[in-house]
């Protein structure tokens, strides 16, 4: 870590429209560093070729039709579709990425279509968490929170340096993009009538963070002048003041964070209604140019599902949120601890990094190594304070707005709605994890994926569309591709294993063929990952050719065919993350009739967090099946062993 300041951007401050390439001109070169260094040799976004991309797409959606004629048409369709229009669009795409040598084909069409202009609320919809393992050398919530600031400090200046080594992935160390890193601190998304802006600001003129607490906005510096953190003893101290500041307030200063989980046009219009209270762009402006935001909850959770549903949208009591920011910190009174993430313009890798270097860094750990220096006078902490966010005369006003209380109570309703329509829980499974599948020579990975086919098999009773999310980092402004982890292999499985346990496994051809049913069905998902981390995966490819039909033209028949759309709606949106010092994470299903499941796998348990609308009763009947599921597979593959099968194949 340099001792140094930080270097002052070109300009104060940055309002994207969701274009990587307009920030990075501004500012990567002005940032520098190793974090930027290997930006301009990554390669671009590939347009995967029509005649691979269609190969890929009949597999998953003939693993979803209803019947063999709906299959005939369809397939049909795709076999028509370069001639109805395919190879016009493919040209057309081909001649955009060309046309975008320094960026991707896809990255504004997707920070803009799949964010910015999405009006739907913030909290369930896009924000996802972080739940942090205990920390038992923080005895209270204010020690954990000030260790995670002092670390949270270190972290945001190697990455507002540039000195943070830039991220690598495989035995090559194969760079990763770094545009995304510029979102993370001092970083805000910003309400506007049909789409949102992000405002990013130079970390070197503002040096503060915002606590929330009861509602009350306070903050103060938490770095010196060279940006280095202040000795977490003085940062504690600041937060018992927050404490103490916001547990006495006579404020009546109306509930403003709730506006923020409100739709996107009703909180622009909110916002603006802020804005005309003297001292209330002020204000806002605090909040969104703070280093990072920090939430500390009056709430001791002691279950998963009480912790989880806290960091995932703040409960009822949603006025200790302020969910448009980029990073809220996430602590209770009893230590727990954790994170929620905006998603608009940076996904959950770079954001597992940073989580990763504060979570593994003990609350003794950060007293020791950052005390308090001799040179202070008398040993007490520098001439730093606590500050409203919002002065009295700006509370008062905002007080005094019917304008303001009214928007204020129907966004209060429309946010107990939201929360109350949605069901979480957490399948902690101790029964094995990733030693045993690896034992059996499958990828962790796509051995889980085939106990949620089977487990939403059984659920839905027919085999759905489904996501797995997959890192495109590897090129310039790349982010994510999906992973179909429905396919022909994976339903001819499920089918076989039946929508209820059967006893067949006791039958030694029966058991043979399962197993080998398995692992086929394996196999074809890690081919699938494999050439959707290539940026050769179906979704972008599909979705950029549809971008490009002319309003006048006559689109693909495919593009309509119902089955079609079918097999690209996410009744179950899944993704992965395993850390040693994660206890849960996860996020909102993204259809009103499915499912989210985030999953761990480590060496000796796995857990899923199910997400799901409570009408549908998903929730807590995936997280039965899924453990029914692992049973099932377990005892499955140990039985083909003792019966002499080839339980130990190789993919």
């Amino acid at each position: 870590m340099t001792s140094s300041p930080l270097r002052p951007w070109p300009i104060p401050s940055l309002t994207s429209s969701g274009d990587y390439t307009f920030d990075s001109s501004l500012l990567e070169q002005s940032i520098g560093g190793a974090l930027y260094s290997k930006q301009s040799t990554l390669p671009n976004l590939p347009v995967p070729t029509l005649s691979d991309t269609l190969r890929l797409l009949k597999n998953s959606v003939k693993a979803q039709c209803k019947n063999e004629q709906e299959w005939k048409n369809v397939n049909a369709k795709i076999d028509a579709f370069e001639q109805e229009g395919g190879k016009t669009l493919q040209r057309r795409l081909e001649k955009r990425a060309l046309d975008n040598p320094d960026s991707s084909w896809l990255q504004l069409w997707w920070n803009t279509l799949g964010y910015l202009q999405v009006r739907d609320p913030v909290p369930v919809n896009v924000s996802y968490f972080f739940q942090f393992s205990d920390d038992p050398t923080a005895s209270t919530g204010i020690q954990r929170a000030a260790s995670l600031l002092t670390s949270t400090a270190l972290f945001r200046k190697s990455v507002c340096s540039g000195t943070l080594p830039c991220e690598t992935i495989g035995k090559s160390s194969t760079p990763l993009c770094s545009a995304a890193w510029k979102y993370m601190f001092n970083a805000c998304r910003i309400p506007n009538t049909s789409e949102d802006t992000y405002k990013i600001h130079d970390p070197s003129l503002h040096s503060h963070v915002v606590v929330l607490r009861n509602g009350v906005y306070l903050s103060f510096p938490f770095v010196d002048s060279n940006s280095d953190p202040l000795p977490c003893s003085v940062i504690e101290s600041l937060l018992s003041v927050c404490v103490d500041v916001s547990d006495n307030s006579e404020s009546e200063m109306p509930n403003i964070g709730v506006m923020t989980a409100n739709d996107r046009d009703e909180w622009a219009e909110d916002r603006r209604e802020i804005i005309r209270i003297k001292g209330g762009k002020e204000g806002l402006e605090i909040i969104g140019s703070a280093a990072i935001l920090l939430c500390l909850d009056e709430s001791s959770p002691v279950s998963y599902e009480c912790s989880s549903n806290g960091f995932w949208h703040g409960g009822p009591k949603s006025g200790n949120r302020f969910f448009d920011k980029s990073i809220q910190l996430l602590v209770t009174e009893n230590g727990k601890a954790g994170l929620l993430g905006e998603h608009s313009m940076m996904d959950g890798m770079p954001m597992v990094r940073y989580a990763d270097f504060i979570a593994t860094k003990s609350y003794a750990d950060v007293v020791t190594q950052h005390p308090l220096p001799r040179d202070y006078p008398n040993g007490m902490m520098p001439s730093t304070q606590v500050t409203h966010v919002f002065d009295e005369s700006t509370s008062r006003a905002l007080s005094a707005s019917k304008t303001i209380n009214d928007r204020v109570a129907r966004a209060t309703i429309a946010f107990n709605k939201l929360v109350g329509d949605q069901d979480l829980n957490v399948q902690s499974f101790q029964g094995y994890g990733s030693s045993f599948m690896k034992s059996m020579k499958f990828s962790p990975d796509a051995y889980v994926q085939m106990a949620i086919q089977l487990a939403t098999y059984r659920l839905f009773s027919t085999c759905v569309g489904t996501y797995e999310a997959s890192q495109v980092r590897v090129f310039k402004h790349g982010r994510t591709e999906t992973t179909r982890s429905c396919s022909v292999h994976s339903r001819m499985w499920c089918e076989e294993m039946g929508l209820r346990r059967d006893g067949k496994d006791d039958d030694t051809n029966e058991r043979t063929k399962r197993v080998q049913m398995l692992r086929s069905a394996a196999k074809q998902h890690v081919n699938y990952l494999k050439s959707a981390g290539k940026g050769l995966g179906v979704d972008r490819h599909m979705f950029g050719l549809s971008m490009l039909v002319d309003k006048r033209e006559d689109a693909p028949s495919l593009f309509s065919d119902e089955a079609y759309k079918r097999a690209k709606t996410w009744r179950v949106s899944t993704s992965h993350l395993t850390h040693p010092k994660f206890d849960n994470w996860g996020w909102g299903e993204v259809v009103p009739d499915g499912v989210g499941v985030a999953y761990s796998i480590h060496p000796n348990r796995c857990v899923f967090n199910v997400t799901a609308r409570k009408d549908t009763g998903y929730s807590q009947r995936l997280a039965y099946l899924l453990e029914e599921a692992l049973v099932e597979m377990r005892q499955l593959l140990e039985k083909e062993m003792l019966g002499g099968g080839e339980g130990r194949s190789k993919l």
